[in-house]
């Protein structure tokens, strides 16, 4: 999966590093569902408020 630089710094900023594969793993299979092939930061802004805690 590809990432443009702009959502891969924001993951980096957003999320620490120990969660952060995790977080990457759920990011990419989302856009896979959603049939993306590249993650942008409007779609990693858009997966990252879905995964917020309520």
């Amino acid at each position: 999966m590809n990432w443009h630089p702009d959502a891969q710094a924001a993951l980096k900023k957003d999320v620490p590093f120990f969660v952060r594969p995790a977080v990457r793993k759920r990011v990419e299979s989302m856009a896979a569902d959603a049939g993306l092939s590249l993650i942008d930061l409007q779609f990693y802004t858009e997966a990252k408020a879905s995964m917020a805690p309520k």
